[in-house]
């Protein structure tokens, strides 16, 4: 028997066969099927921008606004879960007070990811790998896919999370890419939420300043 990294019920631990084809390392559970339930997954008509749940229209109103910057070339940007109470909790704890550990819990969230030739996590800055003593993205997808280092962060901006949503917008560019020799295709950004998409543009325009030639889209797990 186990213990829910969440909830610390005893339950079986198990090894999760279904999903060996799509990961390079065998996944295992850490979280009960009662704490499962409360990540409630994205359905029914999706934004195609960034996969916001909508009505009928293609596009939410955050990604029409990008549009008027961006024209069609939008992030196109992949999620899986809806950003709910359960999805707070679980991010204050693993980011806000470094419970590393629970990055097993964001791995058993992930059942699946795009196609890509390069998976590239968003970085976190000097200030936060200080404190923190891990990368909070990076710490999570390691463990399902090759990672490529493509992006620098200065340390010169207070975290998303600390900021509004007007503050979030008006970020400046903090990223810088990283010149590496044949990197051609197909680039995926990774992420943990997607909230106004400014920090995810941010990163795709530092990396199409030197990779101009590639195709880059993202992914989080929750939006």
């Amino acid at each position: 028997m186990s213990k829910c990294l969440l909830c610390n019920s005893n339950f079986r631990r198990q090894i999760n066969y279904e999903k060996l084809l799509s990961f390079t390392k065998i996944k295992e559970k850490y979280t009960c099927n009662f704490c499962l339930e409360n990540f409630a997954k994205k359905s029914g008509k999706l934004c195609v921008g960034c996969s916001k749940e909508v009505k009928k229209e293609a596009l939410c109103s955050d990604c029409l606004q990008w549009q008027k910057i961006y024209g069609n070339n939008l992030l196109g940007n992949k999620s899986l879960y809806k950003y709910n109470d359960a999805f707070h909790d679980l991010m204050v704890r693993y980011k806000r007070y470094g419970d590393y550990i629970l990055g097993h819990v964001l791995v058993e969230l992930i059942d699946n990811l795009p196609v890509a030739d390069y998976y590239v996590p968003v970085p976190s800055s000097p200030s936060h790998l200080e404190r923190r003593g891990f990368d909070t993205i990076r710490s999570i997808y390691q463990n399902l896919v090759p990672l490529t280092n493509l992006l620098i962060k200065n340390d010169n901006e207070k975290a998303q999370g600390e900021k509004n949503r007007n503050e979030r917008l008006l970020t400046k560019q903090t990223f810088l890419a990283i010149k590496k020799e044949n990197i051609n295709g197909k680039i995926l950004l990774l992420d943990d939420i997607y909230t106004t998409g400014r920090t995810l543009y941010h990163a795709r325009d530092a990396l199409l300043e030197v990779y101009s030639n590639c195709e880059i889209n993202s992914f989080t797990i929750s939006r």
